[in-house]
């Protein structure tokens, strides 16, 4: 049987898991494929968990480790090394007189490939929302995933600041947000855990009052269903969005690589 998981810490509320159980069991797959989470609190974990798990062909990555992680793979998808963090990786095994040759030795005999599928769920997933007049950018976050938001956004040519919860750079505090700079960005995205449950009054701090019904509010949370970010985004007349679709399509591209 082939082994596919999670890895990350805390893994509470693994979309992943349940997301790819239900997948194996609805097209008839369980007796050929399962899936499991790993909490991992340290990624020095990861070669023995691999090592433990010889049937692993690949393997989720959520926060904290998508960006660490890179310093485990033999070989990087150019797309995630641009966005540098990765949230996909493919287990390869590999035959000892091939990886002679090859210069790829090791000790596992497997090859770690990573990947990033949060670029492709979230553009896919943001697309059909655009107009002509979103040509700006708020991103909310400095983590993994607002990387791979900034990587989609200049893709799109979409130009964007970021902020953070300090002024690093070129990065904004949301003490500098004005309502002034709410009103010229019309896309804003929250790729930050705030709001997540069980802490769901919390909201990261911009000022909602500025917004219209020409803005788009993209929550990369998806539990609870609507945040209070996405609710006053709601009230103000704004397109909100949650990441379930984003989720839903990056596990399915996931799927893809692991089995091309």
């Amino acid at each position: 049987m082939k082994k596919f998981g999670l890895i990350g810490y805390p893994l509470t509320h693994s979309f992943s898991e349940k997301y790819f159980t239900e997948k194996f069991k609805k097209e008839g797959l369980e007796e050929e494929f399962s899936y499991e989470a790993f909490p991992m609190p340290n990624l020095s974990e990861l070669p023995e968990l691999i090592k433990r798990n010889p049937d692993l062909c690949g393997l989720n990555v959520t926060v904290p480790h998508k960006i660490g992680v890179m310093y485990y793979l033999d070989k990087i998808d150019p797309a995630a090394k641009e966005i540098d963090a990765v949230n996909c990786i493919k287990i390869v095994n590999s035959h000892p007189v091939e990886a002679f040759f090859s210069g790829e030795l090791s000790s596992l005999q497997v090859r770690l490939e990573g990947y990033n599928t949060d670029a492709y769920g979230f553009e896919m997933s943001l697309k059909p929302l655009l107009k002509n007049h979103h040509p700006k950018a708020l991103i909310l976050g400095a983590g993994g995933a607002a990387r791979a938001v900034a990587y989609v956004l200049n893709k799109l040519g979409i130009s964007f600041k970021s902020v953070s919860r300090r002024s690093i750079k070129k990065q904004l505090s949301y003490e500098q947000i004005t309502p002034d700079m709410i009103k010229e960005r019309l896309l804003i995205i929250n790729t930050t855990p705030v709001g997540t449950y069980p802490n769901i009054t919390q909201a990261p701090e911009i000022p909602y009052d500025a917004l219209t019904s020409k803005h788009i509010l993209y929550d990369l949370v998806y539990n609870p269903e609507e945040t209070e970010f996405l609710k006053r985004g709601r009230e103000h007349g704004a397109i909100t969005k949650n990441g379930l679709e984003m989720l839903h399509i990056q596990a399915e591209k996931a799927w893809e690589i692991w089995n091309s």
